[in-house]
């Protein structure tokens, strides 16, 4: 498995898991938790429909920046490290 396929596997992770955790501890409602499902789809059903050629290999980077939504929904900000 290269680092791509890695990273691509972490991000998913990393969705469904904030998805879980903000839908659990109710920081994130049942309508924004179905927001970010709903942009997971058109980006899986959607990107491979893209005209840029290599649109469909993209959907990890989109997958990311999700996450990055999920975190400051979820945290109210950035995660704080220390």
């Amino acid at each position: 498995m290269g680092s791509q396929a890695a990273a691509a596997l972490i991000a998913h992770f990393a969705f469904w898991g904030l998805l879980i955790y903000g839908w659990v501890t109710d920081a994130l409602g049942f309508g924004r938790a179905m927001v970010a499902v709903g942009l997971w789809i058109v980006g899986a059903v959607g990107l491979p429909y893209v005209p840029y050629e290599p649109a469909h290999a993209m959907f990890p980077s989109f997958v990311a920046v999700l996450d990055i939504a999920l975190v400051f929904l979820i945290f109210k900000g950035d995660v704080r490290l220390t």
